[in-house]
């Protein structure tokens, strides 16, 4: 399947719910104040995010008024085009190696998945990767990693349930320097932002990395769930004051009707969205790209 075929896929249920609301909006024909008014709530409906909306249709004006829009397909065209501008980065992401990923999220968002789908985007890319099984805290966490370790046919290093995960992260930057290897993935405990004791171990493993690994790029990325909406705004926020991150795998797009939450994540944190989850096979993970979600969004 090609990539854009996959991303429009994920984008299925975002599509038709913003696509159905926004024909019904235009139908009314000028773009009157009640027009704005119109797609400031489909906008925010979709999960897009306040500030995002007030950005866009305020560009929208501007637009449809200097360039004189008239017809639906040039307003569904500059709006593709504002959301593009949005989202776009300067390039997708290309990590230098070798380098360290520590990947971090709160329970239940599909971290552990995540990561399996990252080694094996690597391992497609003739990357030697390690996987380090940082999450000493949930039951069975190291054997889940496991099972991924080997579906991506990717090496892990682990110790024992409830041991040090500074002391495994430790092992596994010793492993990844004598194998030379390209990219070493750090699993790391589910978390809130208000569990001290875990934060306070997310800074010990980037200090270690940092400090035993000096030769190599280091990433944090927040893995998070597109099904919740405005508060994965508020996670982005609540870690990022914590140790700064490079980026978001967003999961389970396929699973919600307000794929809008990318816009806001975008707008309000500047965190950008750096790989996309399109289903639940291990290849199902894509780099993000601006230009491919807005014509996935609108085509």
């Amino acid at each position: 399947m090609g990539l854009i075929k996959k991303i429009s896929d994920a984008l299925k249920k975002t599509k038709e719910a913003f696509l159905r609301k926004l024909e019904a909006i235009l139908s009314k024909g000028e773009l009157t104040d009640d027009f704005y008014e119109d797609l400031e709530d489909l906008l925010i409906s979709s999960d897009v995010g306040v500030k995002a909306t007030l950005e866009i249709c305020e560009e929208l004006r501007n637009s449809a008024r200097k360039n004189k829009l008239r017809t639906a397909k040039d307003v569904k065209n500059e709006l593709k085009k504002i959301i593009e501008n949005i989202l776009e980065i300067d390039e997708s992401f290309k990590p230098e190696m070798p380098c360290t990923i520590t990947v971090i999220g709160v329970n239940g968002v599909g971290k552990t998945t995540s990561i399996g789908k990252l080694a094996s985007f690597f391992t497609k890319q003739k990357k030697q990767v390690i996987l380090v099984a940082g999450d000493t805290f949930r039951a069975a966490a190291a054997d889940q990693l496991s099972l991924w370790a080997e579906k991506s046919k990717t090496k892990i290093v682990k110790h024992t349930e409830g041991a040090d995960a500074s002391a495994v992260v430790f092992d596994g930057i010793t492993s990844a320097k004598s194998k030379k290897a390209d990219v070493l993935i750090i699993d790391t405990a589910g978390r809130l932002h208000t569990k001290l004791n875990l934060m306070e171990e997310l800074k010990k493993i980037s200090k270690i990395t940092s400090r035993e690994y000096p030769e190599a790029h280091h990433y944090t990325f927040i893995v998070l769930d597109a099904t919740t909406g405005q508060n994965a705004v508020q996670q982005i926020n609540a870690f990022n004051g914590i140790i700064p991150l490079d980026g978001i795998v967003l999961t389970k797009m396929d699973g919600t009707a307000k794929g809008g939450v990318v816009i806001a994540i975008k707008r309000e944190t500047g965190v950008p969205v750096v790989f996309l989850g399109t289903g639940e096979k291990i290849e199902d993970l894509e780099t993000f790209s601006a230009k491919d979600f807005a014509d996935s969004l609108f085509d």
